[in-house]
Formats: C-alpha cells, sequence, structure tokens
C-alpha cells in the first residue's frame, strides 16, 4: 500500500498543495492533520500511520519538514519504516529511504530543517522586540474603549447587575467582570 502524508502546522494553513501532489504520485490513502512538527508525539495520526505499516508500504510526503524538523526524531522515523520492511519517499527532495545513503541524506535533512526552525522562530522574537518598541499592541482588541470602561465601573458600583450592563454594551458577562477600576 502506498500512503500518502500531509501536515500542516495551524488550522490556517492550507494542505492543497502537498494532497495534490500525493494524489498525482498515486497514494492509496493519505492521512493529513494539521499539528505543528517540532514532534512526532503531537501528531496522533502520523502515529497511527507508523504503528499500521506492513512490509513493502511505503509512505510518501512532499519533503522533510513535513515528516520530522529534528534530525534525531527523522532517523528514528527512519528506522521505525525500515523495520517493518516499509519505505520512506520524498516527492520534491528526491529521497528514498531505498538508496543506500538515505540515512544520511534524511539526517542532513533533518538537521537543515531543524535550524530553519530556530532561525525562523529567532526572527519571529526579534520582529516582536521591534514591532513593541514602536508601540504595536499585541493580542485581541478590546471590545471596550476608554469611555465604555469607565461607565462600565460606574454601573458596577450602582449595584447593577453585571448581565444587564453587558446587554447593554453587547459584550459578554465576563468582558465586563474583567474590567476594573
Amino acid at each position: 500500500m502506498i500512503y500518502g502524508y500531509a501536515r500542516v502546522s495551524t488550522k490556517k494553513q492550507d494542505l492543497a498543495y502537498q494532497l495534490d501532489r500525493l494524489q498525482k504520485a498515486g497514494c492509496d490513502r493519505i492521512i493529513h492533520e494539521k499539528k505543528s512538527g517540532k514532534d512526532t508525539q503531537g501528531r496522533p495520526e502520523f502515529l497511527r500511520l507508523l504503528a499500521s505499516l506492513q512490509p513493502g508500504d511505503t509512505v510518501l510526503a512532499t519533503v522533510s519538514d513535513r515528516v520530522a524538523r529534528d534530525p534525531l526524531d527523522m532517523l528514528l522515523i527512519l528506522r521505525e519504516v525500515q523495520c517493518v520492511g516499509a519505505r520512506l519517499q520524498l516527492l520534491d527532495q528526491a529521497l528514498d529511504s531505498a538508496s543506500g545513503d538515505a540515512d544520511l541524506n534524511l539526517f542532513l535533512h533533518g538537521w537543515a530543517n531543524k535550524q530553519y526552525r530556530l532561525r525562523l522562530l529567532e526572527n519571529t522574537k526579534n520582529g516582536r522586540v521591534i514591532a513593541r518598541a514602536k508601540g504595536v499592541k499585541f493580542g485581541r482588541k478590546p471590545k471596550l474603549n476608554a469611555r465604555q470602561r469607565i461607565q462600565v465601573v460606574e454601573r458596577k458600583a450602582s449595584g447593577e447587575p453585571h448581565a444587564q450592563i453587558a446587554r447593554a454594551f453587547g459584550v459578554s458577562e465576563s468582558t465586563i467582570l474583567r474590567v476594573r477600576s
């Protein structure tokens, strides 16, 4: 059986390219999930796929970072696939576990993926620092402006029920409860 595996990290990301590549590659079954790739344990569909492999099966993915982002994780996955007599292929990187140097190539790709992820996290952190210094506010926009918050405080102080205040401002009761004087 030829299994395809597609993964993206967030619900907002799209699997379309990966699914299309895997279908065109002739997969009998495609497993996909929207989970972070930082470790294998957080990907239940992938774990079920590995557990179901039989001798002669093939696992296809588009690129190595869909399978693993860490070189050790990549080697452990490769070993698990090979131990059952199955095969791992990466379509866009022309890597195949049947080749003699598959473990080295997959390790190097895993190492490169890990370095890329570390750079990405560092760049994101630096970008946030710069944005904060420029006055950018992070998080949700407040549901109530400053004037409305003052009115809420006054209404709460007069003993008006929170539910009634919430209805008046068109917000949830928990929003009213969070407003402090």
